[in-house]
């Protein structure tokens, strides 16, 4: 596990953009926090580190959006899903089980679909600090927080 305090919204970004950075095909993101933590902003730096040079914003009335940055990359917005035929009938398993990167906010509406091995990440508080946490659910997820812990500027918590 990796804790970092984030004192502002560009701090968080710049996290996201070195986590973008080092992730690899088929990862998978998991956000989770309470409206206003951070998550979309954290996915903004996860975008732009993937190379996306698109404007990020939450795609919560679509689901899901989709970015071509050095891999595509999927952002995934589950807050207003109600069951898991509305995930089938969008085709979230083919989109968290392809040679992109998946960045799931609010993956507990997932349900039996939450996948087994993916990188998450709890965001805590709002405005200028935040406690962010990084727990991997896969031993893949291992040596990348190792190379985040080398290039992340933000304090340990």
């Amino acid at each position: 596990m990796l804790k970092l305090k984030s004192e502002s919204p560009e701090e968080t970004i710049e996290l996201g953009r070195k986590l973008g950075s080092i992730l690899n095909s088929g990862d998978i993101v998991c956000l989770q926090g309470d409206l206003g933590a951070g998550k979309t902003y954290l996915t903004k730096g996860i975008m732009k580190g993937l190379g996306v040079d698109r404007e990020i914003v939450s795609p919560t009335y679509n689901l899901i959006k989709e970015y071509q940055g050095r891999l595509p990359a999927y952002h995934i917005d589950l807050y207003r899903v109600s069951d898991e035929q509305q995930l089938h009938d969008v085709g979230f398993e083919d989109y968290i089980y392809s040679e992109g990167v998946s960045v799931i906010e609010w993956p507990d509406k997932s349900g039996s679909l939450m996948p087994d091995n993916y990188l998450n990440i709890i965001i805590k508080g709002q405005q200028q600090e935040r406690t962010i946490k990084l727990i991997p659910q896969a031993n893949k997820y291992i040596p990348l927080l190792e190379e985040l812990k080398k290039n992340v500027n933000l304090s340990s918590g």
